[in-house]
């Protein structure tokens, strides 16, 4: 049990001593309120017909803290306590953290053979590319990145790189810095790569398989929230955020791609999903293949 979980347990037991099987369901005001309240801290837009999945998503947090109805734990929630010790676990509950290992390979295969020699020909061993995993998950891509990167280095020597990954979720952070995976989740990685970067478990019945130490070593994992204001020191020369901004609304992707702009090195590239658009955005972004994009 974590020190939340104890200490809000306690806060809880003065309503409810007995953890219900099922909260009584969630009514229609206390959905629009998690609902508009989820849309100011994540961006995250919910209509009214994800009602049922968030219900679904919220019975965890209802039991570990004992409550018996949507309406005790949304009190609680905008409490100061409530806001300092359970909007992570709400956060958690309500982002989808689905990835895959090397998703969308053709932006990999552009990272390598087009992006990265076109660097070292106009940057050579100067500085480190600087990459940034915005909405990493639980590290399926920056651990790609960093396979990928590491191949180009073995040609390159000189070559340079450091990677970031950000993410709301706390909990898929601490996930992706172990970087323990089971074989079906890194399905997806080729199998020499998986021979070269991956360790299997010695237990061969758990059928898991590790990040080698010293690709894990290539990232570093910090959380981040869209929503907030964020200037990074130091411009990036990649940005990959990809099947993240198809969650928020219109506005919302707006902004966000302007601060991602702001973030980004003139000559940098952003990398989005195939899902995804930046039709009708005033950007200063130039399109050189199907969802990459140049800043000019």
């Amino acid at each position: 049990m974590t020190a939340l979980e104890s200490s809000s347990s306690t806060h809880a037991a003065g309503t409810n001593s007995l953890c219900p099987t099922r909260a009584r369901s969630m009514s229609d005001k206390d959905f629009k309120r998690f609902a508009e309240f989820i849309h100011e801290e994540c961006g995250i837009k919910l209509p009214p017909s994800k009602k049922t999945m968030l219900e679904a998503r919220l019975q965890k947090r209802l039991r570990a803290l004992g409550y018996g109805d949507y309406r005790e734990y949304c009190e609680f929630l905008f409490t100061p306590e409530g806001m300092e010790c359970e909007l992570c676990n709400l956060i958690d509950q309500v982002t989808t953290n689905t990835t895959d290992f090397f998703r969308e390979p053709k932006h990999f295969e552009y990272l390598y053979s087009t992006l990265l020699p076109k660097w070292m020909a106009r940057q050579g061993a100067q500085r480190a590319l600087n990459i940034w995993s915005a909405g990493c998950s639980i590290g399926a891509e920056p651990y790609t990145m960093a396979c990928v990167l590491s191949d180009f280095k073995e040609k390159y020597s000189q070559f340079r790189f450091r990677i970031l990954a950000t993410d709301i979720s706390n909990e898929v952070l601490g996930k992706a810095a172990r970087g323990i995976y089971t074989q079906e989740q890194a399905r997806g990685v080729p199998g020499n790569t998986l021979r070269k970067y991956f360790m299997r478990s010695k237990d061969r019945s758990k059928k898991l398989v590790r990040v080698a130490p010293e690709i894990r070593r290539q990232v570093e994992f910090r959380q981040l929230n869209f929503m907030e204001s964020f200037k990074f020191r130091e411009p990036k020369d990649i940005i990959f955020c990809r099947n993240v901004i198809i969650y928020f609304d219109k506005p919302t992707q707006a902004g966000l791609m302007k601060k991602f702009c702001a973030n980004l090195k003139p000559g940098g590239y952003l990398f989005i999903g195939h899902s995804e658009s930046l039709a009708g955005q005033s950007l200063p972004l130039e399109q050189v293949a199907p969802t990459i994009y140049r800043k000019s």
